[in-house]
């Protein structure tokens, strides 16, 4: 029997601080080996939100090797092949992006930004909160397909169904 195959996901935003850095931390924890997520911006901030960072290390998630990243760095050589780029913020799906090696399938899941939230700590870390619930429910429901839906055609527009019934069952 051959290994399982493990798909790379790229999940994209502007700052690559707050959300898509929970999309990597979560799916990396969720994936059961069958994915490995990486994040990046094209405007990446120069360090990780500390709500992102609180909520991550509250829940138990890694956040040594986590690090706001260029989106450069997955358009080179010798770059991890991304099987799925997903979008977490409406600016980041609206902007050129990279050619990207391979062909990746895309996907948008547009989620409200917790890192613009103002106020005290309290209510920054609700906004993270509720980012977290949003993405775990989706990349729940991602990494429960199987490996025939993630290859096929079809996984765009399961990925768009994915977003839709999350919205309505966060």
């Amino acid at each position: 029997m051959s290994p399982q195959r493990v798909f790379n996901v790229l999940f994209l935003c502007t700052g690559n601080s707050a959300r898509s850095i929970l999309a990597e931390a979560i799916l990396n924890k969720i994936g059961n080996g069958r994915f490995h997520a990486f994040s990046a911006g094209s405007w990446p901030k120069g360090q990780v939100h500390p709500g992102a960072l609180r909520l991550l290390q509250a829940r138990g998630y890694p956040t040594e090797a986590l690090r706001p990243k260029s989106w450069d760095e997955f358009a080179r050589p010798g770059a991890p092949e991304i099987d799925l780029i997903i979008t977490v913020c409406d600016n980041a799906a609206g902007e050129v992006c990279p050619v990207w090696p391979g062909r990746p399938v895309s996907a948008h899941w547009g989620l409200p930004d917790p890192a613009a939230v103002e106020g005290d700590e309290a209510a920054v870390d609700g906004a993270f909160d509720e980012t977290h619930r949003y993405l775990r429910s989706r990349l729940l429901l991602l990494a429960s397909l199987n490996a025939g839906a993630l290859e096929n055609a079809a996984l765009k527009a399961r990925l768009t169904a994915i977003h839709e019934s999350a919205d309505a069952n966060p």
